[in-house]
């Protein structure tokens, strides 16, 4: 693997060896000391042309734990104000001595580009990109879900376990959604049956290759007992942009598409809740359920790291031992 620009890139084979290394790498954050030598003294850059406080600092935390030197950009007060290009930045950046990119940006494909050019030459991590891919989000839900689908708590899963067999609902904003995209591809991969659910003017057009079943209503998405429920940030940012219009109102989308107590209780005994946060409470969901039992949305944090690791480790220590 050269680079993680998307899970459509990765084989089933690829994915397992990503979590199963992450379950490795979880299991030395039990020790009081938490931090590798493997990559000692190796630097990674974190480049964020577009906010995102819980991503970067996801990733500068498992950089850190392998014991890496972490160089911090943000577009906000850069010299992008001043017309500075994508090529320069990145350039600029690996002349400072990174020896990894990690970007995310607002333009669906900017990661891809910079994997794709010779502008630089160096290993590129997609840390998300417009309405794409978030490929590292996804492979943190994958491994949340794997636990609890074989151990039904969280603890490790067993190397080489997949998905199959699972069915998770994906709610919401899809057409936004980045994390919608990555989770119904890597998700398959592993062997789950996905069903999206949202109004029909928050999906996109073009479906017909996406491997995944699509209904309308959350209440028939529950009827069928999924094993998960992914409930997505609403996205009024981008629908301010576009005018709005995307659905009539803040009620009555929580009314139609929020997980609320009564939905909660309907989920089967073993379901848990997920989101990718930041959550909007009251919106997508109510308070009740982003802090029941249910909700593994913290866990999807922690386990965050975790997976940054693994993937921070597989692309740059070709093969030394995690454990010194």
């Amino acid at each position: 693997m050269r680079h993680l620009l998307s899970t459509r890139d990765l084989s089933r084979d690829d994915v397992l060896l990503l979590l199963d290394t992450a379950e490795a790498m979880a299991a030395t954050q039990a020790r009081t000391i938490k931090k590798l030598p493997v990559l000692r003294g190796r630097t990674v850059a974190t480049l964020f042309f577009e906010d995102s406080t819980r991503t970067r600092l996801s990733f500068e935390t498992a950089a850190k734990r392998l014991s890496m030197d972490v160089i911090s950009f943000s577009a906000r007060g850069s010299s992008l104000s001043k017309g500075e290009s994508l090529k320069d930045t990145a350039q600029t950046i690996v002349a400072m001595g990174a020896e990894a990119l990690i970007v995310r940006h607002s333009a669906s494909g900017a990661p891809q580009r910079l994997a794709d050019t010779d502008w630089v030459d160096v290993p590129i991590l997609n840390a998300g990109d417009g309405t794409h891919q978030h490929p590292t989000q996804a492979l943190l839900d994958a491994f949340t879900l794997r636990r609890h689908l074989h151990r039904h708590d969280d603890l490790p899963a067993p190397d080489g376990s997949g998905l199959d067999g699972a069915h998770v609902a994906i709610v919401g904003d899809i057409l936004h959604s980045r994390v919608a995209r990555s989770n119904v591809e890597l998700m398959t991969t592993l062997g789950a049956r996905v069903t999206l659910v949202a109004p029909p003017t928050l999906l996109p057009v073009g479906m017909d290759d996406w491997t995944c079943d699509v209904v309308l209503s959350l209440d028939e998405a529950i009827t069928a007992h999924p094993d998960a429920v992914m409930m997505l940030r609403v996205q009024r940012e981008r629908m301010s942009h576009a005018g709005g219009g995307f659905f009539p109102s803040p009620f009555e989308y929580h009314r139609t598409f929020g997980l609320n107590s009564q939905r909660l209780a309907a989920l089967g005994p073993d379901a848990v809740v997920m989101h990718p946060g930041p959550m909007n409470r009251g919106l997508e969901i109510t308070a009740e359920a982003a802090d029941s039992a249910r909700s593994v949305v913290t866990e999807q944090v922690a386990n965050g790291i975790s997976v940054r690791m693994a993937a921070l480790y597989l692309l740059l220590a070709h093969g030394e031992e995690i454990a010194a």
